[in-house]
């Protein structure tokens, strides 16, 4: 495995800022204008109301940096970036891995750690076939959103040591479970040397099973830049049942070729 990534330094963003500065505002008011009370609890109840918005709000940048579009070199090139989520699964993953193949494509598998241990070999496969491994939370805990700074300093970690030692490759970019998260995960990040990476559009195909309408989303506008969210794991199930990402791949990666693009992982756009 390669060492672990240099940590990389937090800066606050404006909206956790301005927050410490209503939480300091307030206490100051208390102790001058105690019967100011109401007002300062209202301007503190707002500004947690705004982290928590800010949190579910999946490509949002105002709790700290989040890649939702490669950058403009990357663009330049015709590059796309697909990003695979919620695996490895052994019904799924190596249909993918062979639908990639077939296109020439390279793709970013953000694996659940625990997925991945209980799977190495597809791990390995993914590694071994050109694709990079990144880390998706260790158990993908549907309340992520919710922990405090330890348990997600543990679950990060435990993730990045699982993933980076059966990768052979330290994972370089984080993607919290459902894109959710609160302002206590960008330190973590900083500390891991790692990289908040959402998306610019995706299919929704944990909970559509209509190909025709998860295609629809992905290539809506579709442009070099663009990193798109499919799932080899959790996918939703077609009328036939099929993961829809069985479905969707063959089509997606036509539809990509003719637009004269070329999928790439997030390491090679980003590097």
């Amino acid at each position: 495995m390669t060492p672990p990534l240099a940590a990389r330094r937090w800066r606050p963003s404006p909206l956790i800022q301005t927050t410490l500065g209503i939480h300091l505002g307030a206490l100051g008011v208390l102790f001058a204008w105690p019967q100011q009370w109401a007002g300062a609890l209202a301007a503190v109840v707002a500004s947690h109301l705004a982290l928590t918005a800010a949190g579910l709000w999946p490509r949002s940048g105002l709790l700290g940096p989040n890649i939702t579009r490669l950058p403009a070199a990357a663009a330049a090139r015709g590059e796309i970036a697909l990003t695979i989520d919620d695996g490895p699964d052994p019904a799924v993953t190596p249909q993918v891995l062979d639908m990639l193949d077939a296109a020439g494509a390279r793709a970013s598998f953000f694996c659940i750690g625990a997925r991945a241990a209980a799977h190495p070999e597809l791990v390995a496969e993914i590694v071994r076939r050109g694709h990079t491994v990144e880390n998706h939370s260790h158990h993908h805990r549907h309340h992520f959103s919710l922990f405090g700074p330890r348990r997600i300093a543990a679950d990060v970690a435990e993730a990045q040591s699982t993933l980076g030692r059966l990768a052979g490759s330290t994972p370089r970019y984080f993607r919290p479970p459902a894109g959710l998260r609160n302002p206590f995960l960008e330190p973590v990040l900083a500390r891991n040397g790692l990289h908040l990476a959402a998306w610019t559009r995706r299919g929704f195909d944990t909970r559509e099973g209509d190909p025709a309408r998860v295609l629809a989303r992905l290539t809506r506008d579709l442009a070099a830049g663009d990193i798109l969210l499919l799932h080899d794991g959790h996918a939703a199930l077609t009328p036939a049942g099929r993961p829809v990402i069985l479905d969707v791949l063959p089509t997606l990666l036509e539809r990509i070729a003719a637009a004269g693009l070329r999928p790439v992982t997030l390491r090679q756009a980003l590097q």
